[in-house]
């Protein structure tokens, strides 16, 4: 075989629908982590293409709120370091920094639930969930 796998694709198929068919068949064509020429492909022929890659689906709502809150711990994470760099005894702040490390250890589970994904084998910060909500994170909506 000669030729890209593009080339070699030399026919189209084309059909018109609404804007909410096309909105429906987007949503399932990133719901499965596909464009929507895989998706399409898949669902027609059997199968992506041999050049097709998947891509992560991911909640954008989701995302967008954990890195608002990473902002949020990054700028506590500042304020701590600002008082140790001018003097500040440590014993003060340690209870905010083990808040921040546990933070940074729900935003990770956050960040891998969002992308749809499993934690790797990184050990947990803090593999129990303090009792008290964070001053940062609000609780999760069940």
């Amino acid at each position: 075989m000669a030729g890209s796998d593009k080339r070699q694709r030399d026919a189209q198929i084309k059909f018109r629908c609404t804007s909410e068919e096309f909105a429906a068949v987007a949503g399932k064509a990133d719901k499965a982590g596909m464009s929507l020429a895989a998706f399409a492909r898949t669902a027609t022929v059997g199968a992506p293409g041999p050049r097709a890659r998947r891509r992560v689906p991911a909640d954008a709502y989701a995302l967008r709120q954990v890195l608002g809150h990473l902002g949020k711990v990054g700028s506590n994470l500042n304020q701590i370091a600002r008082y140790l760099h001018n003097g500040g005894d440590p014993q003060t702040v340690l209870p905010d920094i083990r808040e921040a490390l546990a933070d940074q250890a729900r935003l990770r589970g956050l960040i891998y639930e969002a992308l749809g994904k499993t934690p790797d084998n990184a050990p947990p910060v803090n593999p129990q969930p303090p009792a008290a909500s964070s001053k940062f994170i609000p609780p999760r909506k069940k």
